[in-house]
């Protein structure tokens, strides 16, 4: 819930401060009054792109400040998810605008991107104009909503630590799966090695065998040459010494 709002050199609002309670609250005025300014700075807080006109004339920045009362809103995981401090009675929501055109955001004092303040912003404000409505088309609010007129928060949350559970003991079997596959595979491979080799019928010793018979067959035009040339010194016509 939106407990209070604070808006200081936006637009034309010199400084407001409007603190808001449970219950139904309106904003009411004639047209031009600025209550499309209180909205969009509240649009600020949601993420929406920052305009240096946006900045009081003479002023070097804006301040939008919101502070929100969360424990309704199960938010707790999406703190803990982006390191953020978490206080359930009072969430303050900060943007500033300079004048040269720096934007900052922060969450609980926090600087954060405009994606993550726009993400919570998502979970804490929804605004409905006379040709917008967001919140209400996505399917994640209505589920919400029915959940919460069912009144089944326990069995809701029963229901999503077993899913987890089922998730991790679900990928745990897969990996294994996996594995086994993988280790059918390799023994597949070491039978065919062994068959290959059965075929093979190497002897004892066949191998050195082999090697050393391939050794020598490497040096087998060496050898020709030498052997060539020794004969052409014997017994050649001209200088052969056995001639």
């Amino acid at each position: 819930m939106l407990k209070q709002l604070y808006i200081k050199n936006f637009t034309l609002i010199d400084e407001l401060d409007i603190c808001l309670y449970p219950g139904f609250s309106v904003i009411t005025g004639e047209t031009g009054a600025g209550k499309s300014i209180i909205l969009g700075a509240i649009g600020l807080l949601l993420g929406n792109r920052a305009d240096t006109r946006q900045v009081k004339t003479g002023a070097e920045r804006c301040i939008i400040e919101a502070h929100f009362d969360l424990h309704k809103y199960h938010l707790q995981t999406f703190f803990e998810e982006h390191d953020l401090d978490y206080d359930e009675q009072d969430c303050i929501v900060r943007r500033e605008v300079g004048a040269n055109g720096k934007s900052r955001a922060f969450i609980n004092d926090s600087p954060v991107s405009l994606q993550q303040m726009k993400d919570l912003g998502e979970r804490l404000v929804d605004i409905h104009s006379q040709h917008q409505n967001l919140l209400l088309r996505k399917e994640d609010f209505q589920l919400d909503v029915v959940d919460l007129i069912a009144g089944n928060e326990r069995e809701r949350n029963e229901y999503a630590t077993t899913y987890q559970t089922y998730k991790c003991v679900s990928n745990e079997l897969q990996t294994l799966r996996q594995e086994l596959q993988a280790s059918r595979d390799n023994e597949d491979f070491l039978r065919f090695q062994q068959s290959e080799l059965d075929d093979a019928r190497l002897i004892a010793g066949e191998q050195e065998e082999l090697e050393e018979q391939s050794k020598l067959m490497s040096h087998v035009e060496e050898i020709k040459s030498v052997l060539y040339e020794s004969d052409n010194l014997l017994n050649a016509e001209t200088i052969g010494v056995v001639n």
